[in-house]
């Protein structure tokens, strides 16, 4: 049966069937060959997006685009061209650099691709680079979407295994920094052996302007630390323990909009606050800051983004109008519908190969084949490797999770460690045909054809993959962090 399903998507595939049409299918097929009725459908369907962690979803994506309307995105890029804009090569290093920031706002690779994608891939087209390259590497960085925290695949991992979501944020930095910085010496060195980019510096900013942003950044921290730790607890002694907590949070946040309210009441810091990236580089503070200082949930960062960047897009840059609002809106709700509706067919065909036993048997083979840890790890990244190229990242971890993480503890695996192995080799099948939502993504804003990319994806996924090992057989690199904050 199972085998009947992945031949009918492969059929619909070279047929120029949608994605999400061709997963719909091979569903239907599936339930026909089980003899279930077709009215479980619609019902799995509903349950595979019924999920609060999946409401991330669409206010990431509706923050990304608000970014790229309201000015954020831009000056993000900006930023980051100033640091590594300079060198040959330049240019595809700041779209990674982009997208390692923009991931510690938005919890969606799809949402990164979206709003960095629209910017820098016409712009890369521009300075010489092929048009499906530029797709390649923006879908391959937006991939750190899911993996530098908050990630919406991690939320999932954490229910679905029973690991605490606060540890798994925290490793995940290790490994996504690590991806990034490896993804920029691979174009900074591909660049240069192919002769491209060296007209990237052109129209940069300077480095100091990135300094400047990043002092005025860490003064607004200070101005919170100062108002939360210091004035706070004196405004709030006596209160009840909850009453000195929202004391406290308040006079840190009051401190914070003093300051840049001053900051901008002078005429020469002001001209350069609204040209520059400070209040972008913010967003990112604000929503790790919340989620880790308790104040929301990831799930709520989600709507803390869009709020964030709609007051910044209005009143403080005021690039995003009213009459914006209607376009972006009906931007954002395609591109969540799309998403969701893979999301919604995938949810039905993984079901029915859990109904099969199918994921349960890798997990017992598994178990039963691979004898040590070693042997055990490179098993679970081949299975899951292959498993994310068929079946949507959500849906993956939901049914893997439980199955795989007793097993991992059983060879003395911390499921901190396993789960950052899980949600980095899962996000691969983001960038892998036949459903790899990125690739979508970027092959929309890139105005090309799926079958266009993937040659020049091969290098992107062999180092991912190369990192993946890394990852997979050095503990620390993921754990380090977490034990400091932790134990």
């Amino acid at each position: 049966m199972s085998s009947a399903m992945i031949i009918t998507m492969v059929l619909c595939f070279a047929f120029s069937i949608s994605v999400a049409v061709s997963i719909g299918l091979a569903a239907i097929l599936g339930l026909q060959w089980q003899g279930v009725n077709l009215f479980e459908l619609p019902r799995q369907a509903f349950l595979a997006i019924d999920k609060f962690p999946l409401v991330a979803i669409p206010f990431f994506i509706l923050a990304g685009n608000l970014m790229e309307t309201g000015g954020i995105s831009r000056r993000l890029v900006d930023f980051a061209k100033s640091i590594v804009g300079g060198v040959q090569g330049g240019l595809p290093m700041t779209c990674v650099l982009t997208c390692m920031i923009f991931a510690a706002v938005s919890g969606s690779s799809v949402a990164t691709t979206f709003a960095i994608g629209a910017i820098l891939i016409p712009a890369l087209i521009r300075h010489g680079y092929p048009r499906n390259w530029a797709a390649s590497l923006q879908a391959t960085s937006a991939e750190l979407g899911v993996i530098i925290p908050p990630s919406i695949p991690m939320i999932l991992f954490g229910v679905s295994a029973e690991v605490s979501i606060g540890e798994l944020f925290i490793a995940g930095f290790g490994p996504g920094l690590f991806i990034g910085f490896s993804l920029m010496l691979f174009v900074y060195l591909y660049c240069r052996w192919r002769g491209w980019g060296r007209q990237d510096g052109d129209g940069k900013l300077p480095l100091a302007s990135a300094v400047q942003d990043v002092a005025a950044l860490v003064g607004g921290i200070l101005a919170f630390l100062l108002g939360h730790f210091l004035l706070g607890p004196w405004i709030a002694a006596g209160q009840s323990q909850q009453e000195f907590e929202r004391i406290t949070d308040l006079t840190g946040m009051v401190c914070l909009i003093l300051y840049f309210g001053v900051l901008l009441a002078l005429p020469r810091t002001r001209a350069a606050l609204l040209t520059r990236a400070t209040f972008a580089l913010l967003m990112p503070v604000i929503i790790l800051g919340g989620i880790y200082g308790g104040v929301f949930t990831p799930t709520e960062a989600s709507v803390a983004a869009v709020f964030y960047a709609l007051l910044v897009g209005l009143f403080i840059y005021r690039e995003v109008r009213p009459r914006d609002l209607l376009p972006v809106f009906k931007k954002s709700v395609i591109s969540s519908a799309v998403i969701m509706f893979i999301i919604a067919n995938a949810g039905v065909f993984a079901w029915l190969i859990d109904r099969a036993g199918v994921p349960e048997q890798i997990g017992l083979w598994l178990k039963g084949a691979l004898q040590s840890p070693e042997l055990f790890l490179l098993g679970v990244n081949v299975a899951l490797f292959i498993i994310g190229m068929f079946i949507e990242t959500s849906a993956s971890i939901i049914v893997l999770a439980p199955i795989l993480v007793p097993v991992a503890i059983h060879f003395g695996i911390d499921p901190v460690h396993f789960g950052m192995i899980m949600v980095v080799n899962l996000a691969l099948g983001m960038i892998t045909p036949p459903f790899g939502v990125n690739l979508f993504a970027a092959c929309t804003v890139a105005k090309i054809s799926l079958d266009q990319i993937v040659a020049r994806l091969l290098p992107f996924v062999a180092v991912v993959v190369a990192c993946l090992m890394v990852i997979t057989y050095f503990p620390p690199l993921s754990l380090t962090l977490r034990d400091l904050v932790y134990r």
